[in-house]
């Protein structure tokens, strides 16, 4: 299983951004797909996350702003952000927790794309 993150950028505060994590590979179950950032100096946080039953979950100060969305035909986890402020410069990850690949259950993360938020 492999998880490809894309879509970060530099843009200016209030602006928008999707990001996309594009997941490939043999697997029977992926129960939940979340999206980390990690800003320099600071520890890696979730800022949002979605289960395989629709049901969706965001971090105090993404609430509102982000939106996670999952579409199953393209195998592909969303991060729609908007009213970027600088606060949110950070890489942000996906990861895939808690993998069924038929043999063991297993934790994947993308490579991280980066988002800058400034003027």
């Amino acid at each position: 299983v492999q998880l490809q993150a894309s879509g970060g950028g530099s843009v200016r505060p209030g602006g928008w951004l999707r990001l996309s994590c594009v997941v490939s590979g043999s697997y029977f179950r992926m129960p939940v797909v979340s999206w980390y950032r990690q800003a320099p100096g600071k520890e890696r946080e979730l800022v949002a996350a979605i289960r395989d039953d629709g049901t969706k979950e965001y971090e105090e100060s993404a609430r509102g702003r982000f939106t996670i969305s999952r579409h199953t035909g393209k195998n592909t986890v969303y991060l729609e952000m908007d009213k970027l402020k600088p606060d949110d410069t950070a890489v942000y990850y996906c990861k895939a927790a808690q993998v069924d690949t038929g043999f063991e259950k297993k934790d994947f993360w993308g490579q991280g794309t980066q988002v800058t938020v400034s003027s």
